[in-house]
Parts: structure tokens; C-alpha cells; sequence
């Protein structure tokens, strides 16, 4: 029997909805549109910038600091307001003294595009005019040297000299008097070959620096530097290792930080030791432990302490807005043609792995020798594939290029890869001349056969044992094995197979017989290759220069010295790209400036040479046109791709790009492009078109029958995500088999129709996961918003803890809120009253033996949809046909009672009101009192959340704890710090704020589900 109380929506006793909606929680904004909030200097910005949400509830501390740059800078707006605020608490941050005495430094997060270079510029030109006249400067490539001379000049600092340490001889280092010394991160390992004064940049730029240094150090791209803290068993990196032991030798020195996404991946924040988050005096004694904390914790943690960050004034991140932005994902057809080269290139790999294994065993390898060489099997692989991808998109790529020229827009076309190592090599085997492009996927193969397949050259190997094979010498046993034994240690990759109990002739048959067979082998291999390498595409870079007429049109923008160009009589050859009067270390900046000037419509780039280089429609150069940005590969990480795309998007553009993703029909290109036109999407870019049309393809051609499933088998074993037992036949997957980067990567190698079969699969069983996970409270489903719809939150209590901090004494609050959602009786009773549809009223679910009660009223007549309201969630957002109602559904009989409130307990059933427990403020100075909270709780699914609620009237507090932890989170703080009723000097808006949440069994809406970002702002 179903009844409806007053409080509760009622069911049959102890039970609850097998079902709710999947969005119960409304999505918020990811951006917020961005504004200085303490600095009221200086002029606008003059694109729209964003900061996510939750950085935007966190307000940041007051300003003290007085900037000395000249009021012309300000006032003319040669520094935007956004850039004077970072500077400002830049400076602001370098006055204040970590407790190991070390100065703290400041982090800038901003996006591509926002104006990094001028901020910096403004950094070391404030600390000039107090006198403080060196400067280190630290990027990713010498080119951005002539940008940070650019910028200077460009914010009336031009009296600051720029100098690059690679021209700065190690024998004068006091020629340099003052100034900035601009070097890559390469360059700071780098060895002096000469001998001079300073063996070492290193030592160079330390006494260059002095021992009582207190100049800025800049690592501008400071991601480069990442790998000081490694994963598994890599080592940390040299560059890494000496961007640390630079601050450590020089701990005066004004140390900023700037990347992108230097917040984004806490391992990559090894290096950033001055930002106080770890270390003596703060909760996390090394780095490690901070480590640990935050990834046991997943991305609402990393959250919170960017958000913390803020709070404490030494981190800054802002993204040029998207608005303008157009974007449309361009799906390319496969040819017949080309899916026969594939599958014959698909079975030439699989050939090759067998044959790899077959001559290791045959040669008896050593297991470091077989590491080696299937780490650079598996390596080549994926570059052949991934070459293969790129290269059924060239044609397309062109076509709209040329279309685009046509309509008076400009294009750029961006790469990952140039493939230049393997034209070098086809020129030196062809003794310096070709005869056609080089196909860059032949060469990987070749080169993995020749340099690595396990067949010693026999002539070589003989003559290193000591056998003379003219006179056909047999070595006896010992000899060969002490031989054997020299080759190991001079380092020979591979040993023979001898028989040891057999006679000494039979010893010598059996080694040219194994060394024979897998010269044999790798024979074969090339020979099929080469038959195969007729069908092979060609450098793809070269390809569409020579499509997109020649050098003369296009502005290349790679790493590379040279390319392959055809001649007017047809004929194929080399060329360098240098030129007679541009030197090579300038050519790229020079082909920059031909594309902005006009001088070429088309720029290619790659990524390794277009780090931080700007081709937007800027306002100050002569080439306006609309920019085309193509992108033949995505990166997985939607982070990167927004990375990419800030060539072309920047500040002070006449008009934003349009954006063209191609894919392709292989290796789930199309799962990646719909999550960075997510991405952008929420930035503010605008789809071409309808873009659910891309998102719906006819998937009947990937239903798995029997076939299929035993061709994926062979396919999984073909690129050794399965492996066969070599005696037993047994299956067993690979040990990395959860790696999804690897099995993306490898199924690249099994023929179209089964790649494109088994990612589909993999697609529904991940989304099936996905949705077990939300259902289970256990899914990160990002920022949203809790009272932001019919919810109603009401804070019932309120305690402040002074907590402290090496810079100034922050505060946490544990706030007490109940949470209304639903619809309550006297609700449905209205709107039910209101009903005058022949099909309205109450419903009943019975599923399962249980029953699940709705309201329903009809709000389209023509097509016959029905609002849905249920008890606990509320308003539905999707409508429902009759016909569903009437499948699935029964007209609800009012009458009844419930058990429990006809006894006078407390009806819970249906869960419509919540109490939960709100940790905001300075929360990262807390966190190991708040893991210890988490760890006395009982149960998997304890974990801390961020949320945002909205109050009735209209404060805002963020993240949770539920009942099961408040009590304990109240007797921590308290046991660590007293409790005064107003905290001095604190600010009750400001801070992130820690979700702790259980989830005990009866949850309708699981703790683990909320989340979001928002601070408490407002609250006395």
C-alpha cells in the first residue's frame, strides 16, 4: 500500500527507488567570467577572460604591496588590470619567508593566450626599478628569447637587456653586468666541452647569480621541469634535479613559477618546493606525504589545494574566454584502398611479432636482452600506426585548406611529429639522393628490423667468437663457452644456443643452424616490407607542403633541417631549410613572421617547435585574416589540446579562431574529439552545426557474433594484450593489461572492422561502468551544484578554528546544513490539485516487488509528454511519452498509513531531508586532522568531496561531512586550536572547503555524489 505524509513521500516500508535520475544534482557553470577583486588599477583586459568556478568563490587576501612600475605603463594599458594583479601578489608573495628561511614563491597558472609573457616582464622590470638587476629567465626554446625581449620592450621596459646563456661564453661571464639571462631547461645540464672557466651552465649561472641572490628566477613552462618525483621505476630527471637544486643554492632568490597546468598534476609539482605546501612547518612533512594524500583523495583534492592556494595569495590561473570561438569535428571516410593497406600492414606486424619471438627463443636472449627489445617493438608499433591514422586525413586536410585560402582565411595545420629521422636515413642509404617521398611508416619498420631484430650478422658474430669459417675450425665446448662468456661482458646483445652434452661438430651445427634461421627471418621480413611499402603513405609533412604548393606558400614551423620537395621537371630531392641570408636558429621565427605579415596564407607546426609562439589575427600585424586552426591528431588529454590551440587564440585578436578536428573511423578517434569539444564547449566555443549528428553513427556494423569474437581473440593476441602459453596453449592477459593508454595504443594494430568492433565494446562496458559508479556514490563527476534547483538548504550551525600558517593565521568553519530536496506533501497536493488532464495524477512503479511512486502531469498535448515529479528528486528533467507511462506504470491509490509514523518514530524512507557537515576555509593547514577523521570512520566508500551549496538566502558554503564525522571533525579542530566566536582578521567568504562524506545504506542521493566548488561567502 503507497500513502503520501506531510514530511515524506511514502512507500511500502523499508524500501527505497531502485532508480532515480542520473543528473539529481544540477551541473554548474565549469567557467565564470573573470575580474580583479582587491587591485582596482590599471586597464581592462582586451579579450574576456574565465577562471573555473572554484577558484572564482575563493577570494584572494588583501593587497599591501605598492607597485613601482611607472603610472605611463599602467595608464596607457600596456598591462592590463588582470596582469597588474598577478604581479602585484607576486611581489606581494616574494616579501614573505617559508619556516626553513627559504623566500616563497608565487605560482601563475594562467592558459595560453591571457598574456604570461607580459606578467613575467612586469615581475622583473618592478624588481629592476628597486634595484635588483639580474634576472633568470628559464622556457622551453631559445626562440621565445626574442618574445620575452618583445614583451619587455612592449611594457616600456626596453632597457632591460636580454641575454642567451648559449652565447654567453663560459671564460667571460662578467661581461654580463645586469640584465636577464634567458636559457632553455636543456641548457641548465648542459656540459661545457671546452674546458674554460665553469665546467658546467650550472656553475656558471650560480656564480653569475652571487651567493646573496635576490633577483627573480622565472621557470616559465615550468611542466618542462616535471619528473623530479617519478613513477614506478623511471628515475627523476636531470632537468627536473637542477631546476631543485637551483632553489636550494640561491634561497633568497624571487622564484615564479608559470604553467599552464602546473596545479593540474600534483607529481609534477616536485619541483615547486617554495610554495610552502610541504616541508617543515606545514601539515606534510616531504613531498611524498603530500603526494600520497592527494591522490588517495582523487581530483577534488588537487582541487582544494589550488583553491587553498589562492586563498593564500601564491597561486593565479585564468583562461582566455572561447566566446567567438567556432568549432566542428570533421569526420573522414575510410577508402576501400586504404583499408586493404591497413589490413595487409596490420597482418605484416603481426608476422613480425611472431618472428621476433621465434628468433629470441632461437637465440637463446637474455631477459634484459628481450626487455630492450620488445620496448622498442612495441614502441615502433604504435608510431607506424599512428603515422597510418595521420596519413588518411591528408587528402581532406588539403581540400579544406585550399577552400578556406579561397574564402579569405589563413590556416594552420598542427602536428605532433616531423618523422625527419627517417628521411635522414632513407638520404644516407641512398647515398645522398631519393627517388620518391619517404614514407615515414616503412622507415620505423625497416629500422626496427634492422637495428634490433635478434639475428647477429654471422661473418661478425664468427669472427668475434674466434672461428674461422674457411677453414671450417670447430671450437671445442670450453672455448666456445669462454668466448660466449667475453661476448657477454663487451656487452653483444644475443648468445648462441650450444649443446652442451652433444659432440663438439654438433655444438657448432646447431649455432650456424639458429644464427642462419633468424637471418633467414629477418629476410623475409624486409621483404615483405618492401612489397608492402608501395602502398605506404608518405611523410606526411612533406605531402601536404608539396600539396599545398611548395615552401613558396607554406610557413613551416617544425624542429627539423631540412625536407623532401619535388622539382618542376618531377624529379624528388633534398633539400636544407636554411637559407642564405635567415640562420637556422631564426628560420622558424622568420617563416612566423612571413605568415603574419600575409607573405603565406598557410603555417604548418609542430608541437615541439610551436611551444609558446603566437599566430593568432593579433591587431598589431598585418595579416588579419580569420585563422583556421586544423588539428590532425588529438592528444588524449583534453588539457594539451586547449594547450594546441592557444597558438592561434591569444589576447588582442581581431577575430577568434575557428577550430577543425579531423578523425578518422580507427582507434576511437571520436571518443577523443567529443571530450575536447566538451572542453571547449564549456569555455565558451560554439559547434558548427548539430554536433549530436557526429555523436550518433550507425553502430549495427560492430555487433559481436561469434566470428568477430574469436578474430578480436586473434587480434588481442596479435598485439600482445593476450599471451599464449608457448607449451600449453593457455590464454592469459598481459600483465599491463589495466593500462588503457597501452591497450588504445596497441589495438591501433588489429585489422579496421576489429579495432573498431572491440573499442565499441570497450566504450559501452566503460559507460556501463560509469554509470554502476555514479549510481554507487563512487563516480567524480565534477562541479555541481547542490540548492541550485528545487532544493532548499538551510544552515542550522556554525563553529570557526583559528588555524595556523607560515604567512598570515587562516580559519576553517564546520557549518551544519540541512538539505530539502524532493517535492514535499503539501507540494504534490498543489500542483496535484491543479491537474486537469484526463491522464495526470499519482502513479505507481512496481518493480521488483517494490514500489515506486510518481506525480504526473501532462505539458505537451500535441506530442504527448508528461512531466515527472517523484518524492525525493523532485521535478524530472526528461519528459515521458504516455506510452512509457503506460507500460511501465499503475494509477496510485491514495488511501493508506505508514508503519513507522503511526508509532511516532521518524520516517526516513525516501531520504527528501539531509544533514550534512560543511569544512571550509584554509583546509589544506587541517588536512591531517581531517585524514584522521576519514580514517576513524568506518566503511569503503568514506571519502572527501567538494560540493556547492546555495542557501535559502543566498549564501554560499561548499563540500560536505556527514553525521557520522561532524562530531569528530568539531573534537580535532578543537583539540588543535580553541574556538573563538570571531576569528581576528578572518574572513568568513574565503577558502575552499573539504567534503568528508559516508555514505550509510539508506542514501537516496549518496554523500559520495555531491560535489562541486563553491565557497561560504557572507556568513557573520
Amino acid at each position: 500500500m503507497l500513502v503520501w505524509k506531510s514530511e515524506f513521500f511514502l512507500m511500502k516500508e523499508e524500501e527505497e527507488p531502485e532508480e532515480e535520475e542520473e543528473e539529481e544534482l544540477g551541473h554548474a557553470e565549469t567557467y565564470a567570467e573573470y575580474m580583479p577583486i582587491k587591485l582596482k588599477i590599471g586597464e581592462r583586459h582586451p579579450d574576456p577572460v574565465v577562471e573555473t568556478s572554484s577558484l572564482s568563490s575563493v577570494t584572494p587576501p588583501n593587497v599591501w604591496y605598492r607597485l613601482s612600475i611607472p603610472e605611463e605603463t599602467i595608464d596607457r594599458g600596456w598591462l592590463s588590470a588582470l596582469q597588474l594583479e598577478a604581479i602585484t601578489y607576486a611581489c606581494q608573495q616574494h616579501e614573505t619567508f617559508l619556516p626553513n628561511a627559504d623566500r616563497a614563491a608565487y605560482l601563475i597558472g594562467d592558459g595560453a593566450g591571457v598574456g604570461k609573457g607580459r606578467t613575467i616582464a612586469g615581475i622583473i622590470y618592478e624588481n629592476y626599478l628597486l634595484g635588483r638587476k639580474r634576472s633568470l629567465w628559464f622556457s622551453v626554446s631559445n626562440d621565445l628569447k626574442y618574445d620575452a625581449e618583445r614583451d619587455l620592450r612592449d611594457i616600456g621596459a626596453k632597457n632591460i637587456q636580454v641575454h642567451s646563456l648559449n652565447k654567453i661564453s663560459s671564460k667571460h661571464n662578467g661581461s654580463v653586468k645586469k640584465g636577464v639571462i634567458f636559457a632553455t631547461y636543456s641548457s641548465l645540464i648542459g656540459e661545457s666541452q671546452s674546458g674554460g672557466k665553469y665546467k658546467t651552465r650550472f656553475k656558471q649561472l650560480l656564480h653569475w647569480c652571487g651567493d646573496d641572490f635576490d633577483g627573480v628566477i622565472v621557470f616559465d613552462e615550468c611542466h618542462k621541469a616535471k619528473n623530479v618525483c617519478p613513477i614506478g621505476s623511471s628515475k627523476p630527471t636531470k632537468t627536473g634535479l637542477a631546476v631543485l637544486e637551483l632553489q636550494n643554492k640561491l634561497p633568497k632568490a624571487r622564484v615564479v613559477y608559470a604553467s599552464a597546468t602546473g596545479a593540474s598534476e600534483p607529481r609534477n609539482m616536485a619541483y615547486m618546493n617554495r610554495l610552502g605546501i610541504w616541508g617543515d612547518g606545514t601539515p606534510f612533512k616531504e613531498f611524498t606525504n603530500f603526494i600520497q594524500a592527494v591522490e588517495r583523495r582523487g581530483v577534488g583534492a588537487m582541487e582544494i589545494v589550488a583553491m587553498d592556494m589562492k586563498l593564500r595569495g601564491m597561486y593565479i590561473a585564468r583562461q582566455l574566454s572561447f566566446q567567438g570561438v567556432t568549432f566542428k569535428i570533421e569526420e573522414v571516410p575510410l577508402t576501400q584502398d586504404y583499408i586493404k593497406m591497413y589490413n595487409k600492414s596490420v597482418r605484416l606486424w603481426v608476422s613480425a611479432r611472431e618472428k621476433f619471438q621465434q628468433a629470441a627463443n632461437l637465440m637463446d636472449a637474455e631477459q634484459r636482452m628481450k626487455k630492450s627489445m620488445w620496448g622498442q617493438f612495441w614502441s615502433a608499433h604504435q608510431r607506424f600506426f599512428k603515422y597510418l591514422c595521420i596519413a588518411s586525413k591528408v587528402r581532406r586536410v588539403v581540400q579544406l585548406a585550399r577552400e578556406e585560402v579561397k574564402n579569405g582565411k589563413c590556416v594552420v595545420i598542427g602536428l605532433q611529429s616531423t618523422g625527419e629521422a627517417r628521411t635522414l636515413e632513407a638520404l644516407e642509404e641512398g647515398g645522398g639522393e631519393l627517388n620518391d617521398f619517404v614514407s615515414t611508416a616503412k622507415g620505423v619498420l625497416q629500422s626496427l628490423v634492422e637495428k634490433h631484430f635478434p639475428a647477429p650478422d654471422r661473418q661478425k658474430l664468427f669472427s668475434l667468437l674466434g672461428i674461422d669459417l674457411s677453414a671450417k675450425k670447430t671450437p671445442s665446448p670450453v672455448e666456445t663457452a669462454a668466448e660466449q662468456k667475453g661476448k657477454k661482458r663487451k656487452g653483444t646483445s644475443w648468445c648462441l644456443v650450444t649443446a652442451k652434452s652433444e659432440p663438439e661438430e654438433s655444438s657448432c651445427v646447431t649455432s650456424h643452424d639458429a644464427v642462419e634461421d633468424a637471418q633467414q627471418m629477418k629476410r623475409e621480413l624486409l621483404e615483405k616490407l618492401e612489397k608492402l611499402a608501395e602502398d605506404l603513405p608518405p611523410n606526411t609533412l612533406d605531402e601536404l607542403i608539396d600539396e599545398l604548393g611548395g615552401p613558396e606558400n607554406v610557413a613551416e614551423m617544425t624542429g627539423r633541417k631540412g625536407r623532401v620537395v619535388s622539382n618542376d621537371d618531377g624529379s624528388i630531392s633534398y633539400e636544407s631549410r636554411s637559407e642564405l641570408d635567415v640562420p637556422v636558429e631564426i628560420l622558424n621565427l622568420t617563416e612566423k613572421q612571413r605568415f603574419m605579415d600575409g607573405e603565406k596564407n598557410i603555417a604548418i607546426i609542430s608541437e615541439a617547435a610551436s611551444s609558446g609562439i603566437s599566430l593568432q589575427a593579433d591587431r598589431r600585424v598585418k595579416n588579419q585574416r580569420r585563422r583556421v586552426h586544423m588539428t590532425l591528431e588529438l592528444p588524449w588529454s583534453a588539457d594539451r589540446a586547449i594547450q594546441q590551440f592557444g597558438r592561434t587564440h591569444r589576447s588582442n585578436q581581431v577575430t577568434a579562431p575557428e577550430y577543425v578536428f579531423l578523425i578518422s573511423e580507427l582507434a576511437g578517434e571520436q571518443r577523443f574529439a567529443s571530450i575536447v569539444a566538451k572542453r571547449l564547449e564549456s569555455l565558451g566555443a560554439l559547434t558548427h552545426g548539430d554536433r549530436r549528428a557526429t555523436e550518433t553513427r550507425d553502430l549495427s556494423r560492430f555487433n559481436f557474433d561469434n566470428k568477430v569474437r574469436q578474430k578480436i581473440r586473434n587480434g588481442l593476441i596479435g598485439v600482445g594484450l593476450i599471451n599464449v602459453e608457448d607449451r600449453s596453449g593457455v590464454l592469459s592477459l598481459d600483465k599491463d593489461y589495466n593500462n588503457i593508454g597501452k591497450f588504445l595504443n596497441r589495438i591501433l594494430g588489429m585489422e579496421v572492422q576489429q579495432q573498431n568492433a572491440l573499442f565499441q565494446y570497450f566504450s559501452d562496458t566503460l559507460n556501463a561502468v560509469v554509470q554502476n559508479a555514479k549510481k554507487n556514490g563512487r563516480y567524480d563527476m565534477g562541479i555541481l551544484d547542490l540548492g541550485s534547483g528545487d532544493e532548499k538548504v538551510k544552515k542550522v550551525d556554525v563553529k570557526k578554528f583559528l588555524t595556523p600558517g607560515y604567512s598570515t593565521s587562516g580559519h576553517v568553519e564546520l557549518y551544519t546544513v540541512s538539505v530539502e530536496r524532493g517535492m514535499s506533501w503539501e507540494d504534490a497536493t498543489h500542483v496535484w490539485a491543479e491537474q486537469d488532464g484526463p491522464d495526470d495524477g499519482f502513479y505507481v512503479q512496481v518493480r521488483n516487488n517494490k514500489k515506486i511512486a510518481i506525480l504526473v502531469k501532462e505539458v505537451n498535448t500535441k506530442k504527448r509528454l508528461f512531466m515527472v515529479c517523484r518524492p525525493n528528486t523532485g521535478k524530472q528533467l526528461k519528459l515521458e511519452t504516455l506510452a512509457v507511462l503506460m507500460f511501465g506504470f499503475l494509477v496510485a491509490d491514495r488511501r493508506g498509513n505508514c508503519k513507522k509514523a503511526s508509532v511516532g518514530l521518524q520516517c526516513e524512507i525516501g531520504l527528501r531531508c539531509r544533514t550534512y557537515y560543511v569544512l571550509c576555509g584554509s583546509v589544506l593547514s587541517v588536512w591531517t586532522k581531517v585524514e584522521g577523521v576519514l580514517a576513524s570512520v568506518s566503511g569503503s566508500n568514506v571519502k572527501m568531496q567538494i560540493v556547492r551549496l546555495r542557501t535559502e538566502d543566498g549564501q554560499r558554503i561548499r563540500t560536505v561531512c556527514n553525521s557520522r564525522c561532524g562530531s569528530s571533525c568539531t573534537h580535532r579542530a578543537s583539540a588543535t586550536q580553541p574556538t573563538p566566536s570571531t576569528a581576528p582578521g578572518s574572513r568568513a567568504d574565503t577558502g575552499p572547503q573539504l567534503c568528508i562524506t559516508s555514505q550509510p545504506p539508506l542514501l537516496c542521493l549518496p554523500a559520495g555524489m555531491l560535489r562541486g566548488r563553491m565557497p561560504l561567502r557572507g556568513i557573520k
